[in-house]
Protein backbone atom coordinates (compact mmCIF):
# COMPACT_ATOMS: atom_id res chain seq x y z
CA UNK A 1 0.00 0.00 0.00
CA UNK A 2 2.97 3.01 0.93
CA UNK A 3 4.93 1.35 -2.13
CA UNK A 4 1.99 1.97 -4.17
CA UNK A 5 1.61 5.04 -3.29
CA UNK A 6 5.19 6.43 -3.15
CA UNK A 7 5.26 5.34 -6.33
CA UNK A 8 2.47 7.02 -8.20
CA UNK A 9 3.17 9.70 -6.25
CA UNK A 10 6.98 9.98 -7.89
CA UNK A 11 4.96 9.86 -11.23
CA UNK A 12 3.97 13.81 -10.86
CA UNK A 13 6.70 16.14 -12.15
CA UNK A 14 9.20 17.49 -10.32
CA UNK A 15 7.53 21.20 -9.30
CA UNK A 16 10.13 23.80 -8.68
CA UNK A 17 9.84 27.02 -6.87
CA UNK A 18 9.67 30.26 -9.39
CA UNK A 19 12.60 31.20 -7.93
CA UNK A 20 14.64 28.19 -8.99
CA UNK A 21 14.98 26.77 -5.73
CA UNK A 22 14.72 23.23 -6.04
CA UNK A 23 11.66 21.35 -5.09
CA UNK A 24 10.60 20.23 -1.55
CA UNK A 25 11.17 16.28 -1.12
CA UNK A 26 10.06 14.21 1.37
CA UNK A 27 10.37 10.74 2.30
CA UNK A 28 10.27 8.11 5.34
CA UNK A 29 13.51 7.97 7.44
CA UNK A 30 12.38 4.76 8.90
CA UNK A 31 12.33 1.09 7.73
CA UNK A 32 8.33 -0.41 6.27
CA UNK A 33 6.92 -2.69 8.40
CA UNK A 34 4.87 -3.05 11.35
CA UNK A 35 5.95 -0.47 13.74
CA UNK A 36 4.67 2.13 16.09
CA UNK A 37 6.34 5.48 14.66
CA UNK A 38 7.38 6.46 10.72
CA UNK A 39 9.65 9.63 10.85
CA UNK A 40 8.47 11.41 7.73
CA UNK A 41 11.32 13.95 6.49
CA UNK A 42 10.91 17.23 4.61
CA UNK A 43 13.16 19.70 3.22
CA UNK A 44 13.64 22.11 1.02
CA UNK A 45 12.78 26.12 0.32
CA UNK A 46 8.79 26.36 1.14
CA UNK A 47 8.84 23.76 3.76
CA UNK A 48 7.76 26.20 6.02
CA UNK A 49 4.80 27.07 4.42
CA UNK A 50 3.85 23.42 3.66
CA UNK A 51 4.40 22.52 7.06
CA UNK A 52 1.83 25.58 8.54
CA UNK A 53 -0.63 24.32 6.05
CA UNK A 54 0.08 20.78 7.30
CA UNK A 55 -0.08 21.56 10.80
CA UNK A 56 -0.73 25.26 11.84
CA UNK A 57 1.76 27.40 12.47
CA UNK A 58 5.66 26.27 13.14
CA UNK A 59 6.45 25.19 16.58
CA UNK A 60 9.58 26.42 17.61
CA UNK A 61 13.01 25.38 16.26
CA UNK A 62 14.37 22.13 16.94
CA UNK A 63 11.40 21.27 20.17
CA UNK A 64 8.86 18.41 19.38
CA UNK A 65 5.36 20.11 19.52
CA UNK A 66 1.94 17.69 19.07
CA UNK A 67 -0.01 18.69 16.21
CA UNK A 68 -2.64 17.80 14.49
CA UNK A 69 -1.99 16.93 10.34
CA UNK A 70 -4.30 17.70 8.45
CA UNK A 71 -5.28 17.20 4.70
CA UNK A 72 -6.53 20.77 3.10
CA UNK A 73 -9.31 20.90 0.87
CA UNK A 74 -10.37 17.60 0.08
CA UNK A 75 -12.53 16.67 -2.94
CA UNK A 76 -15.71 17.10 -0.35
CA UNK A 77 -13.83 20.31 0.72
CA UNK A 78 -13.22 19.67 3.99
CA UNK A 79 -10.08 19.91 6.20
CA UNK A 80 -9.49 15.78 7.01
CA UNK A 81 -7.30 15.20 10.19
CA UNK A 82 -4.61 12.60 8.99
CA UNK A 83 -3.03 11.85 12.59
CA UNK A 84 -1.91 13.85 15.60
CA UNK A 85 1.94 13.61 15.41
CA UNK A 86 5.31 15.03 17.39
CA UNK A 87 6.44 17.84 14.50
CA UNK A 88 10.06 19.15 14.77
CA UNK A 89 10.91 22.08 12.57
CA UNK A 90 14.87 22.59 11.85
CA UNK A 91 14.79 26.26 10.03
CA UNK A 92 18.16 26.30 7.35
CA UNK A 93 20.73 26.49 7.42
CA UNK A 94 21.19 24.58 11.02
CA UNK A 95 19.36 21.60 9.58
CA UNK A 96 20.84 18.18 8.26
CA UNK A 97 20.22 19.15 4.66
CA UNK A 98 20.97 23.08 5.03
CA UNK A 99 17.61 23.78 3.85
CA UNK A 100 14.33 24.42 6.14
CA UNK A 101 13.70 20.95 7.37
CA UNK A 102 10.71 19.24 8.96
CA UNK A 103 9.94 15.96 11.08
CA UNK A 104 6.96 14.30 11.12
CA UNK A 105 7.08 11.51 13.51
CA UNK A 106 3.85 9.54 12.42
CA UNK A 107 1.51 6.43 13.56
CA UNK A 108 2.94 4.07 11.46
CA UNK A 109 0.01 2.61 10.07
CA UNK A 110 -0.19 2.35 6.26
CA UNK A 111 -3.02 4.37 5.95
CA UNK A 112 -1.81 7.10 7.50
CA UNK A 113 1.55 7.26 5.91
CA UNK A 114 -0.29 7.51 2.65
CA UNK A 115 -2.37 10.26 3.42
CA UNK A 116 0.66 12.21 4.59
CA UNK A 117 2.82 11.63 1.20
CA UNK A 118 -0.68 12.39 -0.86
CA UNK A 119 -1.32 15.72 1.17
CA UNK A 120 2.23 16.72 1.03
CA UNK A 121 2.18 15.81 -2.81
CA UNK A 122 -1.43 17.90 -3.32
CA UNK A 123 0.92 20.58 -1.51
CA UNK A 124 3.72 20.81 -4.31
CA UNK A 125 6.68 18.34 -3.01
CA UNK A 126 7.79 15.10 -4.72
CA UNK A 127 9.51 11.84 -2.77
CA UNK A 128 13.03 12.16 -2.73
CA UNK A 129 15.34 9.89 -4.60
CA UNK A 130 17.67 7.59 -3.15
CA UNK A 131 20.45 9.49 -1.04
CA UNK A 132 18.97 12.62 -1.64
CA UNK A 133 18.67 14.41 1.03
CA UNK A 134 22.77 13.99 2.32
CA UNK A 135 23.18 14.94 -1.45
CA UNK A 136 21.45 18.40 -0.51
CA UNK A 137 23.78 18.58 2.39
CA UNK A 138 26.33 17.92 0.10
CA UNK A 139 25.69 20.63 -2.10
CA UNK A 140 25.37 22.84 0.63
CA UNK A 141 28.68 22.28 2.51
CA UNK A 142 27.31 20.46 5.51
CA UNK A 143 29.53 17.57 4.93
CA UNK A 144 32.12 16.44 2.20
CA UNK A 145 31.55 13.65 -0.03
CA UNK A 146 34.02 11.15 2.69
CA UNK A 147 31.86 12.08 5.39
CA UNK A 148 28.44 11.76 3.34
CA UNK A 149 30.28 7.80 2.46
CA UNK A 150 30.46 7.34 6.19
CA UNK A 151 26.99 8.10 6.62
CA UNK A 152 26.22 5.29 4.21
CA UNK A 153 28.02 3.32 5.66
CA UNK A 154 27.14 3.36 9.34
CA UNK A 155 23.13 3.06 7.96
CA UNK A 156 24.99 -0.48 6.49
CA UNK A 157 26.96 -0.89 9.72
CA UNK A 158 26.58 -4.61 11.15
CA UNK A 159 28.96 -4.61 14.01
CA UNK A 160 30.55 -2.69 16.40
CA UNK A 161 33.63 -2.17 15.00
CA UNK A 162 32.20 -1.32 11.30
CA UNK A 163 29.65 1.33 13.81
CA UNK A 164 33.00 3.18 15.02
CA UNK A 165 34.57 3.08 11.64
CA UNK A 166 31.78 4.72 10.02
CA UNK A 167 30.94 7.27 12.83
CA UNK A 168 34.16 8.18 12.69
CA UNK A 169 34.24 8.86 9.16
CA UNK A 170 30.70 10.72 9.06
CA UNK A 171 31.96 13.10 11.76
CA UNK A 172 35.07 13.99 9.45
CA UNK A 173 38.32 11.58 10.73
CA UNK A 174 39.85 11.40 7.29
CA UNK A 175 38.58 14.29 5.71
CA UNK A 176 40.65 16.16 8.31
CA UNK A 177 43.51 14.42 7.19
CA UNK A 178 42.80 14.97 3.79
CA UNK A 179 42.87 18.54 4.28
CA UNK A 180 46.20 18.98 6.02
CA UNK A 181 47.48 17.24 2.86
CA UNK A 182 45.51 19.64 0.37
CA UNK A 183 46.11 22.88 2.68
CA UNK A 184 50.36 22.08 2.61
CA UNK A 185 49.77 21.19 -0.88
CA UNK A 186 48.25 24.49 -1.69
CA UNK A 187 50.73 26.11 0.29
CA UNK A 188 53.41 24.34 -1.56
CA UNK A 189 51.78 25.15 -4.71
CA UNK A 190 51.59 28.96 -4.21
CA UNK A 191 55.05 28.91 -3.97
CA UNK A 192 55.89 27.00 -6.73
CA UNK A 193 53.84 29.89 -8.31
CA UNK A 194 55.95 32.70 -7.19
CA UNK A 195 58.94 30.96 -8.44
CA UNK A 196 57.71 30.80 -11.87
CA UNK A 197 55.84 34.33 -11.91
CA UNK A 198 58.67 36.02 -10.32
CA UNK A 199 61.88 34.35 -11.41
CA UNK A 200 63.77 37.43 -11.32
CA UNK A 201 62.61 38.83 -7.91
CA UNK A 202 65.54 37.01 -6.43
CA UNK A 203 63.43 34.46 -4.20
CA UNK A 204 65.52 32.75 -1.28
CA UNK A 205 66.83 29.47 -2.65
CA UNK A 206 65.24 27.94 0.34
CA UNK A 207 61.63 28.48 -0.79
CA UNK A 208 62.67 25.65 -3.64
CA UNK A 209 64.09 23.71 -1.20
CA UNK A 210 61.43 23.75 1.36
CA UNK A 211 59.21 23.27 -1.62
CA UNK A 212 60.92 20.26 -2.67
CA UNK A 213 60.93 18.91 1.26
CA UNK A 214 57.60 19.61 1.43
CA UNK A 215 56.38 17.54 -1.68
CA UNK A 216 58.61 14.27 -0.72
CA UNK A 217 57.44 14.27 3.08
CA UNK A 218 53.64 14.36 1.22
CA UNK A 219 54.42 11.87 -0.73
CA UNK A 220 56.15 9.47 1.85
CA UNK A 221 53.14 10.07 3.99
CA UNK A 222 50.42 9.26 1.49
CA UNK A 223 52.92 6.09 0.48
CA UNK A 224 52.87 4.59 4.52
CA UNK A 225 48.94 5.54 4.61
CA UNK A 226 48.54 3.06 1.59
CA UNK A 227 50.71 0.61 2.70
CA UNK A 228 47.77 -0.63 4.96
CA UNK A 229 46.70 -4.32 4.09
CA UNK A 230 43.31 -2.67 3.51
CA UNK A 231 42.19 -3.01 6.74
CA UNK A 232 39.45 -0.30 6.41
CA UNK A 233 38.43 -1.54 3.36
CA UNK A 234 38.27 -4.94 4.95
CA UNK A 235 35.84 -4.47 7.80
CA UNK A 236 33.76 -2.45 5.87
CA UNK A 237 32.99 -4.96 3.77
CA UNK A 238 33.41 -8.07 6.20
CA UNK A 239 35.80 -10.34 5.77
CA UNK A 240 35.79 -14.36 3.56
CA UNK A 241 36.67 -17.79 5.62
CA UNK A 242 37.44 -20.58 3.63
CA UNK A 243 37.17 -24.21 5.38
CA UNK A 244 38.82 -26.38 2.91
CA UNK A 245 40.38 -30.06 3.37
CA UNK A 246 40.04 -33.65 1.96
CA UNK A 247 36.74 -35.13 2.65
CA UNK A 248 35.27 -36.27 5.76
CA UNK A 249 36.98 -34.60 7.94
CA UNK A 250 34.43 -32.73 9.16
CA UNK A 251 34.28 -29.14 7.39
CA UNK A 252 30.56 -29.22 7.07
CA UNK A 253 30.32 -30.10 11.01
CA UNK A 254 32.48 -27.40 11.66
CA UNK A 255 30.72 -24.74 9.35
CA UNK A 256 27.36 -25.65 11.70
CA UNK A 257 29.19 -25.30 15.17
CA UNK A 258 30.91 -21.80 13.97
CA UNK A 259 27.13 -20.12 12.96
CA UNK A 260 25.26 -22.17 15.65
CA UNK A 261 22.95 -23.63 13.24
CA UNK A 262 22.66 -26.15 10.21
CA UNK A 263 23.68 -24.40 7.41
CA UNK A 264 25.52 -27.41 5.71
CA UNK A 265 24.35 -30.98 5.25
CA UNK A 266 26.53 -33.75 7.49
CA UNK A 267 27.29 -37.01 6.22
CA UNK A 268 29.20 -39.58 6.90
CA UNK A 269 29.37 -40.68 2.70
CA UNK A 270 32.41 -38.30 1.36
CA UNK A 271 31.92 -35.74 -1.38
CA UNK A 272 28.55 -34.94 -0.01
CA UNK A 273 29.46 -30.91 -0.89
CA UNK A 274 29.52 -30.53 -3.79
CA UNK A 275 29.09 -26.58 -3.89
CA UNK A 276 30.21 -23.85 -1.93
CA UNK A 277 27.83 -22.99 1.20
CA UNK A 278 27.90 -19.60 2.98
CA UNK A 279 26.82 -18.25 6.22
CA UNK A 280 27.11 -15.04 7.90
CA UNK A 281 29.10 -14.90 11.29
CA UNK A 282 30.72 -12.52 13.19
CA UNK A 283 34.26 -13.25 14.91
CA UNK A 284 36.01 -10.24 16.86
CA UNK A 285 32.96 -7.36 16.32
CA UNK A 286 33.87 -8.30 12.23
CA UNK A 287 31.41 -9.66 10.05
CA UNK A 288 32.82 -12.99 8.37
CA UNK A 289 31.47 -15.11 5.43
CA UNK A 290 32.37 -18.48 6.35
CA UNK A 291 32.38 -20.54 3.31
CA UNK A 292 31.89 -24.63 3.26
CA UNK A 293 34.00 -26.02 0.08
CA UNK A 294 33.85 -29.59 -1.77
CA UNK A 295 36.44 -32.00 -0.03
CA UNK A 296 39.65 -31.61 -2.00
CA UNK A 297 40.70 -34.94 -3.90
CA UNK A 298 41.31 -36.18 -7.28
CA UNK A 299 37.62 -37.24 -8.64
CA UNK A 300 35.87 -38.44 -12.16
CA UNK A 301 32.56 -37.80 -10.89
CA UNK A 302 31.75 -34.49 -13.03
CA UNK A 303 29.92 -32.46 -10.44
CA UNK A 304 32.47 -33.15 -7.88
CA UNK A 305 35.54 -32.13 -9.41
CA UNK A 306 33.80 -28.82 -10.93
CA UNK A 307 33.24 -28.44 -6.58
CA UNK A 308 36.82 -28.96 -6.21
CA UNK A 309 37.68 -26.20 -8.71
CA UNK A 310 35.35 -23.81 -7.05
CA UNK A 311 36.77 -24.71 -3.42
CA UNK A 312 40.80 -23.95 -5.06
CA UNK A 313 38.73 -20.44 -6.34
CA UNK A 314 37.48 -19.94 -2.84
CA UNK A 315 41.05 -20.23 -1.68
CA UNK A 316 42.39 -17.78 -3.72
CA UNK A 317 39.54 -15.34 -2.85
CA UNK A 318 39.79 -16.13 0.83
CA UNK A 319 41.02 -13.50 3.66
CA UNK A 320 41.75 -16.76 5.52
CA UNK A 321 41.99 -20.40 4.79
CA UNK A 322 40.70 -22.96 7.89
CA UNK A 323 42.18 -26.14 6.25
CA UNK A 324 40.89 -28.95 8.10
CA UNK A 325 42.45 -31.96 8.63
CA UNK A 326 41.92 -35.19 11.01
CA UNK A 327 44.36 -37.52 11.59
CA UNK A 328 48.76 -37.11 12.41
CA UNK A 329 49.83 -36.68 9.30
CA UNK A 330 50.21 -32.69 8.59
CA UNK A 331 49.00 -31.85 4.69
CA UNK A 332 50.52 -29.26 2.83
CA UNK A 333 49.21 -25.77 3.19
CA UNK A 334 46.62 -24.82 0.22
CA UNK A 335 47.63 -20.76 0.71
CA UNK A 336 49.95 -18.67 2.25
CA UNK A 337 47.48 -17.13 4.15
CA UNK A 338 46.19 -20.74 5.81
CA UNK A 339 45.19 -22.00 9.16
CA UNK A 340 46.04 -25.29 9.94
CA UNK A 341 43.71 -27.63 12.14
CA UNK A 342 42.82 -30.51 13.35
CA UNK A 343 39.88 -32.32 13.91
CA UNK A 344 38.71 -35.61 15.65
CA UNK A 345 41.26 -35.46 18.70
CA UNK A 346 38.77 -37.15 20.80
CA UNK A 347 39.78 -40.30 18.60
CA UNK A 348 43.86 -39.33 17.49
CA UNK A 349 46.10 -36.15 19.40
CA UNK A 350 46.85 -33.87 17.00
CA UNK A 351 50.18 -33.21 15.59
CA UNK A 352 52.79 -31.16 17.60
CA UNK A 353 52.05 -27.06 17.19
CA UNK A 354 48.81 -28.02 15.45
CA UNK A 355 45.27 -26.69 16.87
CA UNK A 356 43.86 -29.50 17.77
CA UNK A 357 39.41 -29.41 17.93
CA UNK A 358 37.17 -32.38 18.50
CA UNK A 359 33.51 -30.84 16.79
CA UNK A 360 31.99 -33.74 17.93
CA UNK A 361 32.29 -33.15 21.63
CA UNK A 362 33.78 -29.34 21.60
CA UNK A 363 37.11 -29.66 22.58
CA UNK A 364 39.21 -26.85 21.57
CA UNK A 365 36.54 -25.32 19.54
CA UNK A 366 36.43 -22.13 22.28
CA UNK A 367 40.05 -21.65 21.43
CA UNK A 368 39.23 -21.55 17.84
CA UNK A 369 36.68 -19.69 17.58
CA UNK A 370 39.13 -17.17 19.58
CA UNK A 371 42.04 -17.82 16.99
CA UNK A 372 39.67 -17.37 14.76
CA UNK A 373 38.44 -13.66 16.35
CA UNK A 374 42.69 -12.49 16.52
CA UNK A 375 42.98 -12.92 12.98
CA UNK A 376 39.54 -11.23 12.14
CA UNK A 377 40.88 -8.23 14.45
CA UNK A 378 44.38 -8.44 12.92
CA UNK A 379 43.15 -8.52 9.13
CA UNK A 380 40.69 -5.17 9.66
CA UNK A 381 42.02 -3.28 12.70
CA UNK A 382 45.60 -2.10 14.41
CA UNK A 383 46.03 1.49 12.33
CA UNK A 384 46.22 4.75 14.46
CA UNK A 385 45.60 6.95 11.78
CA UNK A 386 41.94 6.96 9.67
CA UNK A 387 41.93 3.84 7.99
CA UNK A 388 40.93 4.03 4.21
CA UNK A 389 37.78 2.75 3.48
CA UNK A 390 36.96 2.20 0.07
CA UNK A 391 38.84 1.77 -3.30
CA UNK A 392 37.64 5.08 -4.82
CA UNK A 393 39.62 6.96 -1.79
CA UNK A 394 42.83 4.45 -2.66
CA UNK A 395 42.92 5.28 -6.64
CA UNK A 396 42.87 9.21 -5.50
CA UNK A 397 45.62 8.96 -2.94
CA UNK A 398 47.82 6.84 -5.25
CA UNK A 399 47.28 9.29 -7.95
CA UNK A 400 48.58 12.06 -5.71
CA UNK A 401 51.63 10.46 -4.75
CA UNK A 402 52.65 9.46 -8.10
CA UNK A 403 52.14 13.42 -9.48
CA UNK A 404 53.80 14.36 -6.36
CA UNK A 405 56.97 12.06 -6.73
CA UNK A 406 56.60 13.52 -10.57
CA UNK A 407 56.65 16.83 -9.65
CA UNK A 408 59.76 16.57 -7.46
CA UNK A 409 61.86 14.44 -9.51
CA UNK A 410 61.32 17.63 -11.91
CA UNK A 411 64.03 20.73 -11.81
CA UNK A 412 61.47 22.38 -14.70
CA UNK A 413 59.59 24.62 -12.83
CA UNK A 414 56.14 24.58 -14.91
CA UNK A 415 56.27 21.14 -15.30
CA UNK A 416 56.23 20.41 -11.82
CA UNK A 417 53.44 23.43 -11.04
CA UNK A 418 51.29 21.37 -13.75
CA UNK A 419 52.22 17.85 -12.13
CA UNK A 420 50.58 19.51 -8.05
CA UNK A 421 48.02 20.87 -9.89
CA UNK A 422 47.49 17.51 -11.00
CA UNK A 423 47.92 16.07 -7.59
CA UNK A 424 45.71 18.65 -5.93
CA UNK A 425 42.80 17.85 -8.52
CA UNK A 426 43.33 14.66 -7.72
CA UNK A 427 43.69 15.18 -3.88
CA UNK A 428 40.32 17.24 -4.63
CA UNK A 429 38.44 14.35 -5.32
CA UNK A 430 38.11 12.51 -2.01
CA UNK A 431 36.51 15.42 -0.61
CA UNK A 432 34.41 16.52 -3.08
CA UNK A 433 36.49 19.69 -3.85
CA UNK A 434 36.96 19.21 -7.43
CA UNK A 435 35.70 17.32 -9.83
CA UNK A 436 32.99 15.31 -8.28
CA UNK A 437 29.81 15.69 -10.52
CA UNK A 438 30.99 12.20 -12.37
CA UNK A 439 30.88 10.34 -8.60
CA UNK A 440 27.95 11.79 -7.35
CA UNK A 441 25.24 9.05 -8.68
CA UNK A 442 27.27 6.49 -7.98
CA UNK A 443 28.12 7.66 -4.16
CA UNK A 444 24.14 8.80 -3.26
CA UNK A 445 22.71 6.01 -5.12
CA UNK A 446 24.17 3.70 -2.68
CA UNK A 447 21.91 5.51 0.26
CA UNK A 448 17.61 4.41 0.82
CA UNK A 449 14.88 7.14 -0.13
CA UNK A 450 14.70 8.37 3.36
CA UNK A 451 18.80 9.24 3.92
Amino acid sequence: MVATTMAAAMETPFIRRGDGAPPVIFALATGTGRAAIAVMRISGAGCGDILRSLCGRLPQPRRASLRGVWRRGTAGGQDVLLDRALVLWFPGPDSYTGEDSAELHLHAGPAVIDGVADALVALGARPAEPGEFTRRAFSNGRLDLVQAEGIADLIDAETEAQRRQALAQAEGAQSRLYEDWAARLRTALAHQEALIDFPDEDLPPEVEQELVSTLGHLRDEMRAYLDDGAQGERLRRGLVFAIVGEPNVGKSSLMNALTQREAAIVSSRAGTTRDAIEARVVLGEVPVTLVDTAGLRETEDEIEAEGVRRALFHVKQADCVIHLFSGATVPDKVGPDCMLVCNKVDEVAAPAGIMGISVRDGQGMEALRGALARRARELTQGRAVPPLTRARHRAAIEETAHHLERAGDDAWPEVRGEEMRLAMRALGRLTGAVDVEALLDTVFGQFCIGK
